[in-house]
């Protein structure tokens, strides 16, 4: 035995952690694989909201910190640094699309989406669109890929615009992004809904 006392992870910690390796865009949290030191009181709401120890953190900056340290590892979240990694609970998806920008038209179409932390990413095979219901609504509940297994509900008017966009192939309304289609739901519901 060393004689030293397991540190208990803090969201100060983290932050201090966070903020020395900070670069631009995300950290390189794939590459990093510290042992698992517990869980720690942090959530992501569905609203994109992130809580300390029931908390609202109100820093956009240092949401945008704690978010570029965010992995996923199955259906588990996890902060990581170099040297520690703690699990957080994450209510839906961990980000939230609140705009998405289109060039081009039909097969043509890009879409860009933006998160409420800052971060992009345009909608193709890397970045796929796809649709769910909310469980607790059975409204439809759309999401895009940002990064590494990280997903973003896109929110409510950013749907619509969407929607404004959609096309229809072999039966099915979905998007067309960076030459991929991606069918949101038939056109029975469609016509349904």
């Amino acid at each position: 035995m060393s004689g030293q006392k397991p540190v208990k992870p803090s969201a100060d910690g983290l932050l201090a952690s966070a903020r020395a390796i900070k670069s631009k865009g995300p950290a390189p949290v794939h590459l990093w694989n510290p042992p698992f030191n517990g869980d720690i009181d942090m959530r992501i709401a569905r609203d994109g909201t992130w809580f300390y120890q029931g908390t609202p953190i109100n820093r956009p900056a240092m949401v945008r910190l704690f978010s570029s340290i965010l992995k996923r590892e199955e259906d588990r979240y996890y902060l990581v640094t170099p040297v520690e990694k703690v699990g957080i609970r994450v209510d839906d998806a961990p980000f939230v699309a609140v705009d998405v920008e289109a060039a081009g038209q039909g097969r043509d179409q890009v879409l860009t989406f933006t998160t409420h932390v800052g971060d992009s990413a345009v909608a193709g095979a890397s970045n796929p669109i796809r649709m769910a219901q909310d469980p607790a609504t059975g409204e439809p509940a759309p999401y895009v890929h940002i990064r590494a297994g990280l997903e973003a509900l896109i929110d409510r008017k950013s749907f619509y615009r969407l929607m404004d966009l959609g096309a229809v192939e072999d039966g099915w309304f979905g998007l067309w992004s960076s030459g991929s289609f991606f069918p949101l739901m038939t056109v029975e519901e469609l016509e349904r809904g």
